[in-house]
């Protein structure tokens, strides 16, 4: 059994076609604009040196505050009762104590006053701790992947490498088929009679 020519054109044909209106009808060019701005974006996070720096940070500076924000809360409430025993201690007031703490320790006197206001913030440090370790642990590990992703063209150029080779297979297929469609209509037109 021979495959007709005309029927293995009109197949790279409509392979043409496709290769030409699929992209287009997935909407490639936008999303793979978005993609590139993505990764472009992405880029001087997730240079090695920068995703170092991000988990020498997250496990050297962010990681040990979970202890003094947990610390922090308790403490909060046990600053009343302490300002109260000083004062007592030191024979002073309360308001005395204050003026003093504020007049030669004014540092720890802002503190201890902003203690309480802290209490939200200190709250949320185990839970931003425990949000973020996941994402610095995948920068970690996908620094090799984002840099081989990286080096591929352009993503805004992936629709172009589906239309072009689909125009082309048009063009091979188009024109034969149009030519044989010529030469038949040719062939079948009454001849002209004088």
């Amino acid at each position: 059994m021979s495959i007709n020519p005309r029927t293995s054109l009109w197949a790279v044909l409509v392979i043409g076609i496709a290769l030409i209106v699929m992209p287009l009808a997935i909407g490639l060019p936008s999303k793979a604009s978005h993609g590139q701005t993505m990764i472009d974006q992405f880029r001087p996070i997730m240079q090695k040196s920068a995703v170092a720096e991000a988990s020498g940070l997250y496990d050297n500076t962010f990681s040990p505050l979970r202890s003094v924000a947990t610390g922090g809360v308790a403490a909060a409430g046990e600053i009343p009762g302490m300002m109260n025993g000083l004062a007592q201690g030191l024979h002073m007031t309360p308001a005395q104590l204050q003026q003093f703490l504020g007049q030669n320790y004014p540092a720890m006197a802002q503190l201890l006053g902003n203690f309480p206001k802290l209490v939200p913030v200190f709250k949320q440090v185990p839970k931003g701790l425990d949000l973020y370790q996941p994402l610095v642990k995948t920068m970690q590990n996908n620094v090799t992947n984002y840099a081989e992703i990286d080096s591929l063209p352009s993503f805004r150029l992936f629709t172009w490498f589906f239309v072009i080779p689909g125009a082309l297979l048009v063009l091979i297929a188009g024109v034969p088929l149009l030519a044989t469609r010529r030469q038949t209509a040719a062939a079948v037109a009454p001849a002209h009679v004088s």
